[in-house]
């Protein structure tokens, strides 16, 4: 049973309006009415009506506006405009067309009480605000701006189909039905089909070249009279919504028979299948919407597996013959149906003639008789059904009482609270009175009723009753009584007792229902968070598998795409398998969208019923379901409770299916563009920057060879020192190179040791001196400067990337400063230049790989490797790099920061000493 449908039994119970309904109309008063003006084919007229009603609002001084109105040139449509205020509509340039389109914004400056706004299905230019019209009448109606509006039924989405199959036109521009659901007033514009096709053959409509292709194929007189239909059916469906709505804010007991609602009541017999049958067939006679309730009380609790299929049976023959199956749990089942018949408008309601004796009713009371009573100006009808397989109502008591365990210890426990009572009682009977002592008695049967239910509970109070009698009334040890006043309180004691058992039975089993509600609520709630906070797919399928396996009892198995087919990724138990047939089981319901296995319409005799998995991307994934008997298990169909129990968990693990393969597939992309990047990057760097240096040298090594005897000895020299410039940088990028590919496949291990900085300092200023022949170089780094624990070779390395790094950007015969301090227990060197400093946007990326700031024609040379495997060389010996720009002036300062060495740091302090 759905929130609403308890709002609106309990509003009926109690006469008092359904909050949810209040809810709803509380929301719709907030926000702008919606009127629509529905035609059943295009050219009955519907634009006309609006402007006729929208001319007398504004004679009626409402401040009314045009938004957008197409009046297609129709001389009659475009008079009724004047004297209308119209918005401007704004222009589009679209693909060099200029466009006009409804100016939404102007509209809700302007804030008219109502604005007109034709042809509701339409598709807006690209470039506006929202794709479609009526997405632009949801934001007046947000703001509280009132909206008449024009439709043709053939655009409604529902009904595509439906007219498609009709006209044999398929029209392409639809509204979603929650707009007509959402619309306060709707007006059906209809005309006869003859007059309307005279309006075609007078070229009101369309062109007459157009308007005759129209006659023979759209406007037939057969199609307009079926769309005429479709209008008005549909309409009749919002006004029913709006009367039960209306009937629920206000608190009025049905049924208004405006429009005709069947209800059929079924229960485990099984004559059920019929008895939904018959409801069908009436429902057709009436063209009446029907559903199908099952009233769960505490009875249900002791109803074998087997009367458990029956009922999931015939609930799923509802659902299939297009009814509604319904399941509330109720107290008495006459009650429970007559309110929610009252609360939902049902003028109809199907009942099976009951198969027990006469003496049966009179003892247990019957059903059929107390609705007909409790019905009020609701008909009922009450009929012999049968089922299709009749089987005699003895063998189905037989099946059923061995189906159903007899448990004795609520029993046991009923005689013992009475003997606990007699001990009471005897111990009682010196200072009370001896009516008190039916209280303590009348303890014992409550105790019963709540730890054992109904029949515990009335064993309990028989036996009390023969207790009380033959302990306390005299003559005592007999079951004879003397004195008549003892008579009459024994009866009313008697009468007390299975009244208080009854109420308190029944309060058991709402109680027993409510809590186990909760705990499944409870287990969806933890399921939805485990799932969120799931990341991997195996974790999900195990903790959706194991989840669907603890809630329902059953086995679970879960098949997941793979190689064009399904394959089983999880399960429970873990150890569980599938068979080849239920494997093609399995792979037919992925394929084909549906149900399959047992239960199912397809291969109902399989041992597991397999469901897809299904997302708004269409099918994920299949579950399938092992309800064979085990302990502890199901067996047999899955309850209605449980289908939608199951439905639900469903539901949620495809959405975490989809989030979690959405998010592989993002991290795929971000893989294979970044892959990409950087294979572009390289191709790059090989076909730029190292052909450059192998360019210089191959010029001068050719030049020495053919001109050498020509040239004098400095002109031989320049070339020489060229040759080895260039072959040093082409080292350098060969080496940057390697080092990376070492970075990557983590075969960079440091060998870490007490190291003195200056002299690392000064080793990579004398490698890297060719370079800066051109710059000042500044070395600041004190005496006291402690040793640190590092990589030598590596930090040299990492050195030199950044002072070659200083001499590419920082311009001719600036100052590069290496300055070193202590920091605690960390070192930190930097390394300042006076370039043009660093981009802010910049400042992280340029350690990335193959990333430089400098493009196109200032693209300085080199791989774009150099900082980042300086920070892979820090990085890896426990140290940081960054980067940023001076304060003091222009200019770009990279600072490391470095462990110190603290058992060398630790040995000065004791030689100092």
């Amino acid at each position: 049973m759905s929130d609403e449908q308890a709002d609106r039994s309990h509003g009926d119970r109690t006469g008092r309006p359904s909050p949810d309904a209040l809810l709803r109309q509380a929301a719709k008063d907030e926000q702008g009415r919606l009127k629509i003006f529905l035609g059943a084919a295009p050219g009955v007229g519907k634009t006309f009506e609006m402007l006729q009603t929208a001319q007398a609002k504004r004679r009626d001084g409402v401040d009314i506006v045009v938004g957008v109105v197409e009046t297609h040139g129709r001389r009659e449509t475009e008079a009724l405009v004047a004297g209308l205020e119209v918005v401007p509509r704004r222009k589009i340039e679209h693909k060099g067309h200029a466009l006009t389109e409804m100016d939404l914004d102007a509209i809700l400056a302007r804030r008219p009480k109502i604005v007109l706004v034709d042809e509701l299905a339409h598709t807006n230019a690209p470039g506006s605000r929202h794709p479609k019209r009526y997405l632009d009448v949801e934001e007046l109606l947000a703001a509280g701006i009132d909206v008449y509006t024009t439709l043709n039924i053939q655009h409604v989405e529902s009904l595509n189909d439906v007219v498609t199959k009709i006209t044999r036109v398929r029209v392409r521009e639809t509204v979603p039905d929650s707009i007509l659901d959402r619309a306060d007033d709707i007006e059906v514009i209809d005309i006869a089909p003859d007059d309307l096709i005279q309006r075609l053959q007078q070229g009101k409509v369309y062109v007459p070249r157009t308007a005759e292709r129209a006659i023979r194929h759209y406007f037939s007189p057969g199609n307009l009279t079926a769309l005429r239909e479709l209008a008005l059916r549909r309409t009749a469906d919002r006004v029913d919504e709006q009367l039960l709505t209306h009937m629920q804010a206000h608190a009025i007991s049905g049924p208004w028979a405006a429009g005709e609602r069947l209800l059929v009541c079924i229960n485990e017999d099984a004559s059920g299948a019929s008895l939904v049958r018959y409801a069908r067939r009436q429902a057709e006679r009436l063209r009446a919407r029907w559903s199908a309730i099952h009233v769960e009380t505490s009875r249900a609790l002791g109803l074998g597996e087997a009367e458990r299929d029956r009922i999931a049976d015939t609930l799923r023959l509802v659902e299939r013959l297009g009814g509604e199956a319904i399941t509330v749990p109720g107290s008495d089942v006459a009650d429970t149906v007559a309110d929610y018949a009252r609360a939902n408008n049902v003028t109809h309601i199907v009942i099976a003639k009951s198969g027990r004796s006469r003496w049966s009713e009179l003892l247990h009371g019957s059903v059929a008789h107390s609705l007909i009573r409790r019905a009020g100006d609701i008909s009922v009808h009450v009929i012999a059904a049968t089922s299709g397989a009749p089987v005699p109502a003895k063998t189905v008591r037989t099946e059923a009482a061995r189906q159903r365990a007899f448990a004795w210890w609520p029993y046991v426990a009923s005689t013992g609270y009475v003997a606990a009572a007699l001990g009471a009682g005897h111990v009682l009977h010196r200072v009370l009175a001896l009516n008190n002592l039916t209280l303590v008695f009348l303890t014992a049967v409550l105790a019963s009723a709540v730890t054992g239910g109904l029949a515990p509970s009335l064993y309990a109070s028989v036996i009390s009753v023969l207790a009380f009698n033959y302990f306390f009334l005299p003559p005592l040890y007999t079951f004879t009584i003397s004195d008549p006043e003892n008579i009459v309180a024994l009866l009313v004691f008697a009468v007390v007792s299975v009244i208080a058992s009854n109420l308190t039975a029944r309060v058991r089993a709402q109680a027993v229902t409510a809590r186990l509600r909760a705990k499944t609520t409870e287990d969806l709630y933890q399921f939805s968070r485990k799932l969120a906070g799931v990341v991997t797919m195996d974790d999900l399928l195990w903790a959706t598998a194991y989840q669907i396996a603890a809630m329902l009892k059953v086995h679970v198995v879960l098949l997941l795409p793979e190689a064009g087919s399904v394959a089983v990724r999880a399960g429970y138990p873990p150890e569980d398998v599938i068979e080849d047939t239920d494997l093609a089981a399995a792979v037919w319901a992925w394929e084909n969208n549906r149900p399959t296995g047992k239960g199912a319409d397809t291969l109902p005799g399989a041992k597991w019923l397999f469901l897809p998995m299904r997302t708004g991307r269409g099918v994920v994934g299949v579950v399938g379901i092992d309800t064979g008997g085990g302990k502890g298990r199901a067996s047999g169909f899955l309850t209605p409770d449980q289908r939608r129990l199951l439905d639900a968990l469903i539901d949620q693990a495809a959405l975490a299916i989809e989030r979690v393969t959405l998010a592989e597939d993002v991290d795929r992309t971000k893989l294979a563009a970044e892959t990409e990047r950087l294979r572009s990057a390289l191709l790059t760097s090989i076909s730029h920057d190292l052909r450059t240096p192998l360019a210089s040298i191959l010029g001068s090594a050719t030049s020495l060879v053919s001109y050498g005897p020509k040239m004098d000895e400095e002109d031989r020299r320049d070339l020489a020192a060229t040759i080895q410039d260039e072959a040093e940088r082409l080292n350098r990028f060969i080496a940057n190179l390697l080092d990376m590919t070492r970075l990557e496949s983590g075969a960079i291990r440091p060998r870490t040791g007490a190291v003195d900085l200056s002299e690392v300092v000064g080793s990579a200023l004398e490698r890297v001196s060719r370079i800066l022949a051109g710059h000042r170089v500044d070395i600041d780094l004190p005496v006291d400067l402690p040793m640190v624990d590092i990589d030598a070779v590596l930090i040299e390395q990492a050195l030199f990337n950044l002072l070659d790094n200083a001499g590419k950007y920082a311009p001719a015969g600036s100052l590069i400063t290496v300055r070193g301090r202590q920091d605690g227990g960390l070192v930190r060197i930097e390394v300042l230049d006076e370039g043009s400093g660093i981009p802010s946007e910049d400042v992280e990326r340029i350690f990335d790989k193959f990333y430089r700031v400098h493009a196109q024609d200032r693209q300085r040379a080199g791989t774009g490797l150099g900082l980042a495997i300086c920070r892979g060389f820090v990085e890896a010996m426990g140290g940081t790099v960054t980067a940023g720009n001076r304060l003091d002036r222009s200019g770009a300062v990279f600072t490391l920061t470095l462990p110190k060495a603290a058992d060398v740091s630790g040995f000065e302090e004791e030689a100092a000493a």
